[in-house]
């Protein structure tokens, strides 16, 4: 399978995200051409250049507006007419972020509607170099529009709609208001528009068939905005990465923008850590800033190892007594010794992490400290599911510690088929995979058989009736 996986360890930014797709899409020049001939009318231009962060050489996606860079990587959202200061779009890392100083004269802030309704345009002041620009605030169904009438690919604009949803939805809850409501600043607006088509259109030229992220770093302390200062990561980004893992960390700044997450949370089927992959090309997408770890999104495209795979790859190289057969997945083990709860005790608490989904629960009888017999109690669960089963062993069993391990696992592939005998319906699970195929009946249906029949015949006579 082609996957894609995506590794956020510094964060994510729109531009970031679009540089390293753009490394490692093999049709880089149609890229440029086809955005900068769609973005014309808006006078935007793409253009990536090669950057270095930590000696490690990558692109830097630099999207310019009107002929400037937005040099902090900000866009203002407008909210029932009030200004905020928000950072979308291609939020690259920043330990802090100064709103720009708007002097508002008492004729240079004007509202003026359009028939729609739409647009409110605005003049500001900026001082102390006296330039004056003039700001359009879009809302979130005129960029629909405009994301509509770009000369791309269908697919290319229904995810970057999508992903727009995803990212005004977030920016309307954080202000306790609607879409309806919500109005971006011009050049943010615009330069966000670029980052989420321009990574859109990457993902469709690259036509991935997975795409996996890992956990992501947010960065951690706050940043400085038109309202005052917010704690990292942004509102808006915090609530567009609910129910994904992320973590703070040691890096003092602003690393995952809400551009970055919706994008993310848009296409990212996973989050977890990199499966094994035959990886055929590495794409980094550098940041402005200097860090002391490199400043970059990285991803990996290569094939997955499916159970077809796994066949194949066992055909080609069964002759070779140094090959080793990857793993399917990765599975955590959770484990703690008891020698101070009754067997029901223990039993119950099996019950309860087989019901809560455990992969396996499975006891061990060890000779504990002090000579004392006790209980290994061994629960294997999926590695993101780590905090929730910890709480069950604590809440059901008597240890104070458990420990964890995790394990690359390989598998066969296994489906259920009801096949019909003489005595009924039998359930037979069929496994395969690394070139080999199983088949067993479930020892439940024989079961049932046998107890139908008031134990008359046995289960070896109800499997030899079995299809």
């Amino acid at each position: 399978m082609k996957t894609l996986y995506i590794e956020c360890n510094m964060g994510a930014a729109g531009d970031m995200l679009m540089a390293a797709l753009y490394e490692i899409c093999s049709e880089k020049e149609l890229f440029l051409q086809k955005m900068n001939e769609a973005f014309a009318p808006f006078d935007i231009t793409l253009k990536a250049e090669p950057a270095v962060k930590c000696g490690v050489g990558g692109t830097h996606m630099t999207v310019s507006v009107h002929g400037e860079e937005e040099a902090v990587d900000t866009a203002a959202v407008s909210v029932h007419g009030e200004d905020s200061l928000r950072q979308t779009g291609t939020a690259s890392l920043r330990k802090e972020v100064t709103a720009p100083s708007h002097e508002h004269q008492p004729d240079g802030h004007s509202h003026e509607h359009q028939p729609d309704g739409h647009s409110h345009e605005h003049v500001h002041e900026h001082q102390p170099d006296g330039h004056s620009h003039e700001h359009v605030h879009r809302d979130y169904h005129t960029i629909l529009k405009e994301i509509q009438s770009l000369p791309l690919p269908e697919k290319v604009k229904t995810d970057a709609a999508a992903v727009y949803t995803l990212l005004g939805n977030a920016e309307a809850k954080v202000h306790r208001t609607t879409l309806e409501h919500i109005h971006f600043h011009e050049v943010g607006s615009l330069d966000a528009l670029a980052d989420v088509v321009g990574c859109c259109y990457l993902f469709y030229l690259i036509a991935p068939e997975e795409v996996l992220c890992s956990p992501v770093h947010v960065g951690s302390g706050f940043v400085k905005c038109a309202h005052g200062v917010l704690p990292v990561p942004a509102p808006a980004t915090a609530e567009l990465l609910k129910d994904i893992p992320s973590y703070t960390g040691a890096v003092a700044g602003e690393l995952c923008t809400p551009t970055g997450a919706a994008l993310l949370r848009y296409f990212a089927a996973k989050f977890t850590s990199m499966p094994p992959l035959s990886v055929k090309s590495i794409g980094y997408g550098m940041g402005k800033k200097d860090f002391e770890i490199a400043n970059c999104v990285r991803v990996f495209l290569g094939e997955s190892f499916s159970g077809e795979n796994h066949a194949a790859s066992a055909g080609e190289n069964s002759n070779d007594e140094n090959y080793e057969f990857p793993c399917d997945d990765t599975v955590l083990s959770i484990s703690c010794n008891l020698d101070d709860m009754t067997g029901e005790a223990i039993g119950l608490a099996v019950e309860i992490l087989l019901a809560a989904g455990a992969l396996d629960v499975y006891t061990t009888p060890v000779q504990m400290k002090k000579n004392r017999p006790g209980v290994l109690l061994t629960c294997i669960c999926p590695p993101e599911e780590r905090d929730r089963f910890t709480v069950l062993f604590f809440l059901h069993t008597t240890t104070r510690g458990v420990r964890y391990q995790l394990y690359e696992r390989a598998k066969l592939e296994s489906v259920l088929e009801t096949r019909h005998s003489s005595y009924g319906d039998i359930r037979v699970k069929k496994s395969s995979g690394y070139g080999i195929e199983k088949e067993k009946p479930e020892f439940e249906d024989l079961k049932a058989i046998v107890m139908k029949h008031k134990c008359t015949i046995s289960l070896e006579d109800v499997k030899k009736h079995c299809p």
